[in-house]
């Protein structure tokens, strides 16, 4: 039996990205990384290979304008709502 103990980051930040039209390279310089890092450091976190500090999460949010919350939301529903909160 297959248990979700999954963290939701890695979906959310791809899911985000997408929604901005960035690649991963474009978001990681965005967010302060360094470029020659910037799109392998982003795909590891959207494998969930490797979680961002707090600090780097903060940046990508405000990069992506989106709630930290949203990124760490597991239901879809809920995500939503958080998305449309912002908005407001």
């Amino acid at each position: 039996m297959k248990t979700n103990d999954e963290s939701p980051f890695p979906k959310r930040l791809k899911e985000a990205r997408k929604a901005k039209s960035l690649s991963q390279k474009e978001l990681g310089i965005l967010a302060g990384m360094d470029t020659f890092s910037a799109s392998a450091r982003m795909n590891q976190y959207e494998r969930g290979v490797h979680t961002p500090d707090f600090k780097t999460v903060k940046a990508l949010a405000l990069v992506l304008e989106v709630p930290t919350a949203f990124l760490f939301c597991e239901e879809d529903t809920l995500a939503e709502e958080i998305l449309k909160y912002k908005r407001n």
